[in-house]
């Protein structure tokens, strides 16, 4: 088939447009310097690091200035004035090139065209490096490390091809002066913007790494906190479950027990009992949404106090001596002070077993008839052993934490100076007042 005279007109005219919308773009880059204007290394913890960069800079400004202001007038023979001026352009906004690197190339760009221009007319120039001197590439070469290490990869490629346009125009004006070195810095500047623009990403990208590691532990802990909150509240739909219970029952045998009430109490004592039973239908439901899989066995009586005992006598049996001092009050203790003191003995001995197997162990629990207090205390471990677990959840502190929270306690635990460890625990036999922050 033959082709359409129209195509490849129109293919042209599209990749043309595209071009041109891409220079666009470059040049836009060009005049878009970044919104960071903090000091190369400001970042970084260790001082020296953080002025290294303006000792290196400064170190190149004073040895390039004099250098390239005698390198003009005795071998290129220009005015001492200009050499100086020009000496003065190309130099000293490489300081500026630490905060803004793209402004400054801006004027080191123009000063050392401006050069160029000078040196043609100088007979000097003869025999001698042309458009660029050598001090001019030292000087742009420490500018695009310093771009490089500050704005995106799109204007580092729009600086590049200037940079190797405006040594290609040079090279039409005066073919007879240029020696090449404009291909040079050409080349030079690729590998310095390449290397550093590669630095500067890798430590954008640990940077993000860093945060994002902050978050996701920030979220890990708030996950902890709200599964020990559920497990917590699966454990005491058993305590509410039983109060519910005894109302209930309470309710539908008052007409029974008690003689001659008015049918205004029946019907009250029946509508006491009716919103019991709802609540705990509620509440059933609640559970099941709390309840997730591989939580069968929370539906066993939830231990108290009494079993205590049996805990400790376990954790003997798993190797660790513990001394058990239980003193508890002859007034029944409520039941979820009574489930929150058992889970605390027990996540305190399982972190003895766990990370100092073997230590002497002594547990405590007494009440002054106000407060119950726990104390689990370890001593180091008798001999060095390597802990059974080097890492861990994070679960039993939290759960202890949120279990004295709920009970309207307080909970201390540290290590102890020895290298045992402490946890202590004042739970309120009273019922604590409702919060009003929920969370």
């Amino acid at each position: 088939m033959s082709q359409s005279p129209r195509s490849s007109p129109s293919r042209r005219s599209r990749a043309l447009r595209g071009a041109q919308d891409n220079l666009r773009l470059l040049a836009a880059d060009l005049r878009t310097p970044s919104s960071s204007t903090a000091p190369l290394f400001g970042s970084v913890e260790k001082r020296w690091l953080r002025l290294t960069p303006y000792v290196v800079v400064f170190a190149f400004v004073v040895t390039l200035l004099p250098v390239t202001v005698s390198v003009l007038v005795n071998d290129y023979r220009l005015n001492g004035a200009v050499a100086g001026a020009l000496a003065t352009a190309q130099t000293v906004p490489l300081l500026l090139a630490l905060t803004r690197p793209l402004q400054a190339w801006w004027i080191v760009a123009a000063a050392d065209v401006a050069g160029a221009f000078a040196l043609m007319g100088s007979a000097g120039t003869v025999d001698r490096s042309w458009p660029w001197t050598p001090m001019v590439v030292i000087g742009y070469l420490v500018l695009m490390a310093c771009l490089g290490l500050r704005e995106p990869r799109r204007t580092l490629l729009a600086v590049w091809l200037a940079t190797g346009a405006v040594g290609w125009l040079f090279e039409l004006i005066s073919q007879d002066r240029s020696d090449g070195v404009h291909l040079l810095l050409f080349v030079l500047s690729a590998v310095v913007l390449v290397v550093t623009g590669a630095l500067r990403e890798r430590g954008d990208a640990q940077r993000r790494l860093v945060v994002q590691e902050t978050i996701s532990e920030a979220e890990r802990a708030q996950r902890t906190v709200l599964e020990e909150r559920a497990r917590i509240a699966r454990e005491l739909h058993d305590v509410v479950a039983h109060h519910m219970s005894l109302i209930t029952v309470q309710a539908d045998s008052a007409p029974y027990r008690i003689e001659g009430l008015p049918d205004a109490a029946r019907e009250e004592f029946g509508a006491i009992a009716a919103g019991a039973r709802e609540s705990l239908t509620e509440m059933r439901r609640l559970l099941t949404v709390l309840r997730s899989e591989g939580t069968e066995s929370e539906l066993t009586p939830q231990p108290g106090l009494d079993r205590v005992q049996q805990l400790v006598e376990a954790t003997v049996r798993a190797g660790v001596p513990v001394e058990l001092a239980l003193a508890v009050p002859d007034d029944p203790v409520p039941q979820a002070v009574d489930l929150s003191a058992y889970r605390i003995v027990q996540e305190a001995l399982a972190n003895v077993v766990r990370h100092a197997p073997g230590a002497p162990t002594r547990v405590s629990v007494t009440s002054d008839g106000t407060d119950l207090t726990v104390l689990v205390v370890n001593l180091p471990a008798e001999e060095r052993t390597s802990p059974l677990e080097t890492t861990g959840t994070g679960h039993g502190l939290v759960g202890m934490r949120e279990r004295v929270r709920l009970t309207g306690g307080t909970l201390d635990t540290g290590p102890l100076p020895d290298g045992g460890f402490r946890v202590a625990a004042r739970l309120p036999l009273a019922t604590p007042p409702t919060s009003e922050d929920p969370s």
